[in-house]
């Protein structure tokens, strides 16, 4: 029996996509250097990526779908944390070749490590059902958190040169290709980084004045 359309679809892939389409109007944002609502895109684009997880794990999958689960997510990512963060300070950088060169660098980072990733989860699934317990590197996650944190106090002029955003995707993306084993965050670890987060979109709604489309 012919499949209608490639790919695998239900319940468990929606945040998934959701994430990766609210990442890819932040890159059109950018085309118009509205950087706030593309920053508002990079973090809800975490949100969805911070519990797709949580999701597909309410279903049962074949071995099929969880690979694909395991690609499309990695994906999705790249896009969200790697593409999405890299044309923001390409960007807001003035569009300067060494702007580009970081951003380039950085995506190349990002790639590397969720391919890697890939790699060693796909065999960690063959040889064990439980629950993934820590991260080899820098989750690529932590960008939604840490550009959004630096771009508010850019604008609220604590950090006066933009120089701060290449240095930002320097550290980060070296930090996603060390070898550091990091404890993935449980319930608590969550909610901690959802508070985080939260605590940004308020400052941006109501102490930078920002005009949300």
């Amino acid at each position: 029996m012919k499949k209608k359309l490639l790919g695998y679809y239900d319940y468990t892939v929606i945040l998934t996509y959701c994430g990766m389409l609210s990442a890819f109007v932040g890159i059109l944002r950018l085309l118009s250097q509205d950087y706030w609502n593309a920053v508002v895109c990079l973090m809800v684009a975490g949100v969805c990526d911070m519990f797709d997880g949580a999701v597909a794990a309410t279903k049962a999958r074949t071995s099929s779908e969880k690979r694909f689960g395991i690609q499309i997510d990695s994906l999705s990512d790249l896009i969200s944390f790697g593409v999405l963060p890299g044309i923001f300070v390409y960007m807001i950088s003035g569009k300067e070749s060494f702007g580009g060169v970081i951003a380039a660098l950085f995506v190349l980072c990002a790639l590397i490590r969720l391919a890697y990733f890939n790699v060693l989860e796909e065999e960690r699934q063959r040889q064990t059902s439980e629950k993934r317990e820590s991260y080899l590197g820098v989750p690529v996650t932590t960008i939604a958190i840490l550009l959004p944190a630096v771009y508010l106090l850019y604008d609220y002029r604590l950090l006066k040169n933009l120089i701060c955003f290449p240095i930002l995707l320097i550290f980060t993306g070296t930090g996603y290709l060390l070898p550091i084993e990091i404890k993935k965050p449980g319930v608590v670890g969550k909610a901690g980084i959802l508070i985080v987060g939260i605590a940004e979109a308020i400052v941006m709604l109501f102490f930078m004045g920002v005009d949300m489309v």
